[in-house]
């Protein structure tokens, strides 16, 4: 950057940590890319391309690479956490609690909580969350996109929305934590419940009327939790839902698509965040008496409980009502 500041931290070098790494040092941010693997940095190092995770993007020059994680914190005001959300309380124990953690990933706690709600209890005192329709190959890529930044910290997310802020990429801001963070958690779902409308060749109307009920569902579960109405149909709601239950770029609606069609529903070295929300979140509204109907869904068939025809069968034959009501 030219300025003295320390570089920006990118936690996780997988397909959306190197695109957002990538993102920020091509608009002339210092960055610093963590990986776990010494042999990963290695090879980002020599051939400046994550073949693993976004084989078409060239890595820009400016963007350094580590495997040292105090080395690529040291500093920082605050680091970007993009490792999968099964990886993310390991790295949060490892990380000093004066940093501010922007959690990135797009899942849930082990005990089926909020990612930041985990963070606070460890101890760190500014936490933000990171989510919109943010396909890691286009952001990757250059093309244009919006995301938001929320946090309780106004200070902490408007330092990350002038540090993400590029020509490529809008950041808006918000205070909504709950709604910003579990619209991105629940949409994964729903994605899936999108791809095996497509693998079974369903046809049009299944996969609108799916989008559209999932939505209303996200909308009963995040109110529920404390979430703001206008986020639910804001970037991180509405946008995000429909990036990834139609797009070809989705992990998690070609999880859905390939689980139709009997195959297995991972991606290589892709994780399919949705796999694992579903079951932590069709497990939390059982235990509260909540009413998740494409969740539950999604949870049994990808568990083996229930077949395809018995989950569409579970959508399809419920109680008759009024929309608004249900």
């Amino acid at each position: 950057m030219g300025s003295g500041l320390s570089a920006l931290p990118v936690l996780g070098a997988g397909g959306w940590g190197t695109a957002l790494a990538v993102g920020a040092a091509r608009s002339g941010r210092d960055v610093i890319l963590w990986a776990r693997r010494p042999e990963l940095v290695a090879e980002l190092t020599r051939t400046r391309v994550n073949a693993d995770y976004l084989p078409d993007v060239t890595l820009p020059d400016p963007l350094r690479f580590t495997s040292d994680l105090t080395e690529a914190v040291s500093g920082a005001d605050f680091a970007l956490v993009a490792v999968p959300s099964v990886g993310v309380p390991e790295l949060l124990e490892q990380l000093p609690r004066t940093l501010g953690v922007v959690l990135c990933a797009k899942g849930l706690a082990p005990d089926g909580g909020q990612l930041s709600a985990l963070a606070r209890r460890m101890g760190f005192g500014r936490v933000a969350v990171l989510s919109g329709p943010n396909l890691a190959s286009e952001i990757g890529g250059g093309l244009p996109a919006a995301t938001v930044v929320a946090s309780a910290d106004q200070k902490l997310a408007l330092a990350v929305q002038s540090a993400l802020m590029s020509p490529a990429l809008r950041v808006y801001t918000s205070a909504d934590e709950v709604g910003v963070e579990l619209g991105g958690v629940l949409k994964n779902v729903m994605a899936l419940a999108a791809g095996l409308v497509d693998g079974l060749e369903l046809g049009d109307n299944a996969k609108a009327a799916l989008i559209t009920r999932g939505l209303r569902e996200m909308r009963r579960y995040l109110l529920a939790l404390g979430a703001q109405e206008d986020t639910v149909y804001g970037l991180s709601g509405l946008g995000d839902l429909f990036a990834t239950a139609t797009s070809r770029l989705s992990r998690n609606r070609a999880a859905g698509e390939a689980m139709a069609r009997g195959q297995n529903p991972s991606q290589g070295a892709q994780v399919v965040e949705g796999l694992r929300t579903a079951g932590l979140l069709d497990a939390w509204a059982s235990a509260h008496g909540f009413d998740l109907p494409i969740v539950r869904a999604v949870a049994r068939v990808a568990s083996g409980e229930w077949t395809l025809d018995s989950g569409i069968a579970s959508l399809m034959e419920r109680d008759a009502k009024a929309e608004e009501h249900g």
